[in-house]
């Protein structure tokens, strides 16, 4: 994946981004969330809150470490963030591609 898709992804309101609103996606049981990515250098401590809500309430949905930085994201999207929610499978699937598994 290119990290310019993950613009085009913002302005088709295709991701959602923030542990606040990834959380509540997460907890959300009508949500169509398809998986979640982190950013590469994400604190180890949110990197371990956001897996374990993922797993408490959608132990079978993908999660992903991207390949890029914080800063490098954040220059893309406009906000400095680290956790992203995909929320559409054709994105999901091309952002996964030679990302790293969780």
């Amino acid at each position: 994946m290119n990290i310019t898709t993950l613009g085009l992804m913002k302005k088709t309101g295709s991701i959602v981004t923030g542990f606040d609103a990834v959380e509540r996606e997460l907890k959300n049981p009508a949500s169509k969330i398809c998986g979640v990515a982190l950013a590469s250098d994400l604190s180890p401590k949110s990197r371990k809150e956001i897996l374990f809500i993922r797993e408490k309430h959608r132990p079978q949905l993908a999660a992903v470490t991207l390949p890029w930085t914080l800063e490098q994201i954040g220059s893309v999207l406009g906000k400095k963030t680290g956790i992203i929610a995909v929320m559409d499978m054709g994105f999901w699937k091309s952002a996964v591609g030679g990302c790293e598994p969780i």
